[in-house]
């Protein structure tokens, strides 16, 4: 396996700056998932790793060699597509052994490389089978078994699951990290889809507008978003924001009520922020506390082992996650507490965390 650089890389599609100064260290055996809304340049980035797309500025290496100039062919990776483009004509055997055939590789190397990969993805009963036998999950299989076959330097992963259902997902996301775990491959996938992101990355790259806005393991993205569009984008239910102004050691929204600022946390007087708070972090209580709100209950969204409870609190629509499913009725009223020690609060401005 291999190690991943890159430095100072951009991409333009002639006026339209796509990527700008990326700079990324995949370390070897790493699962490294890049994240973020349609348009944020992330497939762009994996195809620019791939050598599918040429690089506008910087540099990319693979195992320390740079790449930018070498062919796909000769960058010694693997891809997996959404589409899983499969030959219809050829049994699951000869889909997957195919790149090897095509390189002239010994029959018994073939057939030992085949054995091993079918073993690992589950595929021993179905080897004999054509691709319109199989379910959009065998399917997705074949299409990584076909590149494991290769012992590749890394594997890039261009939203594979986006085809399934969200049964199939589940279960092909435990595959996909079991897998990750037996062969401890160097591997870079891209979703849209934070929940595919945090389940199975050692790493996330959160992006947005061709910029990457925070690297870290999952939960330090969760705990500790560095900016809005990170606290926004990861979570779900996704955090609920308000807006306010800081004032002596609080937080005070449009409607005149107080929100205390975290212990420790320091802004300026009359500094325009945002904070934010997770709908698990919102704690329902049965009457009128100090420091309590009272919200109208607008929705009830039962989840089956949760409820989602929309209310209309501080001038904003914000969720609570409970799991009371009795918490609330809608049209009545709520008793809420925010945990004081579990809001982010960002700079309005700038969008980026305060403290």
């Amino acid at each position: 396996m291999a190690s991943i650089t890159i430095q100072s890389v951009s991409k333009s599609f002639g006026a339209v700056s796509v990527l700008r100064d990326i700079d990324l260290s995949i370390a070897d055996g790493e699962f490294v998932v890049l994240v973020g809304p349609s348009g944020c340049g992330k497939s762009t980035l994996l195809r620019m790793i791939a050598g599918l797309e040429d690089i506008t500025g910087g540099e990319i290496r693979i195992d320390g060699r740079r790449v930018n100039e070498v062919a796909p062919k000769d960058r010694d990776i693997a891809m997996v597509f959404q589409s899983y483009a499969l030959y219809p004509h050829m049994s699951v055997a000869d889909n997957m052994s195919y790149s090897l055939r095509l390189r002239k590789t010994a029959k018994e190397r073939i057939a030992e490389a085949v054995r091993a990969a079918a073993g690992k993805l589950g595929l021993d009963p179905l080897l004999e089978r054509r691709p319109r036998a199989l379910s959009g999950g065998q399917r997705q299989r074949v299409a990584m078994g076909r590149a494991i076959v290769r012992h590749p330097k890394a594997f890039l992963f261009d939203e594979p699951l986006s085809n399934l259902d969200a049964r199939l997902r589940e279960q092909m996301r435990a595959e996909i990290k079991r897998l990750h775990k037996a062969i401890g491959a160097t591997s870079v996938y891209v979703t849209h889809d934070q929940i595919e992101a945090m389940t199975l990355a050692d790493r996330i790259v959160a992006m947005h507008g061709g910029i990457i806005q925070q690297v870290g393991d999952p939960l330090d993205l969760y705990d500790r978003p560095a900016n809005l569009f990170v606290a926004g984008f990861i979570g779900s239910p996704a955090m609920n924001f308000i807006d306010g102004a800081c004032r002596g050691g609080a937080v005070e929204p449009h409607d005149g009520s107080r929100i205390p600022l975290p212990a420790g946390l320091k802004a300026a007087e009359g500094q325009a922020v945002t904070v934010g708070v997770r709908p698990e972090h919102v704690r329902i209580v049965g009457a009128a506390e100090p420091g309590s709100h009272t919200a109208r209950v607008d929705l009830v969204e039962p989840t089956g082992f949760g409820t989602i409870v929309h209310v209309r609190l501080l001038g904003e629509d914000l969720k609570i996650y409970t799991l009371d499913r009795a918490a609330a009725r809608v049209g009545g009223p709520l008793h809420i507490m925010l945990d004081g020690e579990r809001l982010h609060v960002f700079d309005r401005e700038t969008t980026q965390r305060l403290g």
